[in-house]
């Protein structure tokens, strides 16, 4: 994989130094006549990642990553940054700067790198097994792409989001969007459906290939597209579960499976956040850790500066409300959020949490008992990079698994972006919903995913439980988004307008006690316009045809 990471910053060196305005970008990747070899389509194929190098690695996989979860119930903004407030509030502008405003470019882009390779590779005299990976993965990223965009642009009122693929003729480009967002699932669909055809599965990936697209992840995220497009027609749950049994039924090398830590099965979901898990029985697709480049994500939802031990960024807080959503004794909970009075681990020292003070700064978490007033909870599920590194020199591990440039963030754990849970939730998801609450296999995914957390396994499989189990399972993952779940299931009125909390923590009779405090007052959420956000302003360079998103 550091052959591709290499390769990233090579093709987005070359893109930055173009520029490219125009989402649509109609040019070509690369110089198409010159591709003769292997290595010229490897260099193509490396292109696609471009989303994740150390150029968009700020923008679209750090803090980009996760802006419009803002809206979601899950998330507190750790920092004040008045256009994150305009997200949360449903009342986002077209013109808003976040980081986020760029996915949709940087996305298209991608579109059309792929949309090249498909094109081309076919007529290359090269081995038909690597022109049909070439293929497959151009074809996954084009679905992966759109898939990225189009739950938050496109939807039943407004249409879908341009589909531009390498049939798609020059004059056409630039057309009217299609009438339901529908068509951009199918699309995506049969993209992941081809594509899961001609990749190899992932015991077949050379080591250097580590990372790449493959079989099971073509398969994983026809299904998450499926679930997305049930929301419109429920036929799509077949279509789910159909995918999901093509990544349960795998055997052999392939087969993936929740992953249980057999020395100590009551740490296994802490132990699948490290990067000893990256490709784990339960990795499916993720984006790959690296301390010298790569996604910023998990460096982004830790406290802000990290109490001056290492630049963390302190973004993206848990609300009570998430805190509140798991049973007592799921050890899912203190895995994905530190909570004041908890023990943990930073750059090499163990520290007791006591939270933040009022007006925003980072208290001095080696607490001792002194009647400061402290506010606050953090996510924890990532950290585990910072918790094995040290900051003394004297340490073998000093920086093991964070990269020492401490603003950039880069670390050894993968940024993973579909695993084998989320398989066992979707299909667990769509059994409810086509065959009814209680239904026998649903009770047994859930109660697996249940026990791996340290509950029984006493689930009846109702939509409400499931709804909660995916909810506490996948928090902070981005994807999936709880926003796009909670809009799916129709309770955006009811969920996302209700007031946010955290707690206020202090320091009495040298115990750590917590008061709920209200973080962010009641909101309107319209479900007419307010299932999808404002397509970005910069979106519309070059374009005659793109209408904005009603409401906006």
């Amino acid at each position: 994989m550091k052959k591709i990471l290499f390769s990233i910053c090579l093709a987005v060196s070359a893109l930055a130094m173009s520029g490219c305005a125009d989402f649509l970008e109609r040019e070509s990747y690369g110089k198409d006549e010159t591709w003769k070899s292997k290595d010229d389509v490897m260099q193509a194929i490396y292109g696609l990642y471009h989303f994740v190098s150390p150029y968009w690695s700020e923008e679209i996989c750090g803090r980009g990553h996760m802006w419009l979860e803002c809206a979601s119930d899950n998330v507190l903004i750790g920092r004040d940054r008045a256009s994150v407030d305009e997200i949360r509030e449903f009342r986002m502008s077209p013109s808003n700067d976040n980081d986020v405003s760029r996915v949709w470019e940087v996305m298209y882009q991608n579109v059309a790198k792929a949309n090249n390779i498909i094109k081309l590779v076919p007529d290359l005299s090269l081995d038909q097994n690597f022109k049909d990976q070439a293929l497959g993965t151009a074809l996954f990223f084009r679905g992966f792409s759109m898939l990225w965009m189009v739950p938050y642009y496109g939807d039943d009122t407004n249409g879908g989001i341009p589909i531009i693929t390498e049939k798609t003729a020059t004059e056409d480009i630039d057309s009217p969007r299609p009438s339901h967002v529908l068509q951009n699932y199918d699309q995506i669909i049969a993209d992941f459906r081809e594509a899961g055809d001609k990749l190899p599965y992932f015991s077949e990936l050379p080591a250097d290939q580590i990372g790449l697209p493959h079989k099971a992840a073509a398969w994983a995220y026809a299904a998450r597209a499926a679930l997305y497009a049930s929301m419109y027609d429920a036929k799509y749950y077949d279509i789910v579960i159909e995918m999901c049994d093509k990544v349960m039924n795998m055997t052999g090398a392939d087969k993936r499976a929740l992953y249980i830590d057999s020395s100590d099965p009551s740490q296994s979901f802490r132990h699948l956040w490290t990067s000893d898990q990256n490709h784990s029985c339960e990795y499916i697709f993720s984006l790959e850790g690296n301390t010298t480049n790569g996604a910023r994500y998990h460096g982004v939802t830790f406290q802000n500066a990290g109490w001056g031990y290492y630049n963390t960024w302190g973004y993206f807080t848990p609300s009570l409300e998430l805190y509140k959503a798991y049973e007592e004794g799921d050890q899912r909970r203190d895995v994905t959020i530190l909570y004041p009075g908890q023990s943990f681990e930073f750059m090499g020292w163990a520290w007791v949490f006591a939270g933040y003070s009022p007006d925003g700064s980072a208290y001095d978490v080696s607490w001792s008992g002194s009647n400061h007033v402290s506010a606050g909870m953090l996510t924890r599920k990532f950290l585990s990079p910072w918790e094995r590194s040290s900051s003394r020199p004297e340490d073998a591990n000093y920086y093991a698994e964070v990269t020492q440039l401490r603003d950039k963030l880069w670390n050894s754990l993968n940024v993973c972006l579909m695993r084998y849970a989320d398989v066992m939730l979707m299909k667990a998801e769509a059994l409810i919903w086509t065959q009814g609450e209680g239904n026998a296999e649903a009770k047994e995914l859930l109660n697996d995913i249940r026990e791996r957390a340290g509950l029984p396994r006493n689930s009846q499989a109702t939509k409400a439980q499931l709804q909660n189990e995916r909810r506490c399972e996948l928090a902070f993952e981005f994807q999936p988004s709880r926003f796009i779940d909670v809009v799916r299931w129709g309770l955006g009125p009811q969920l996302l307008t209700k007031p946010l909390h955290s707690v206020i923590s202090k320091g009495v009779n040298g115990q750590i006690v917590t008061e709920e405090v209200e973080v962010y007052p009641a909101r309107t959420f319209n479900p007419t316009y307010n299932k999808v956000f404002p397509i970005p302003e910069r979106a519309f360079t070059g374009t005659v045809n793109l209408k904005q998103n009603k409401g906006y």
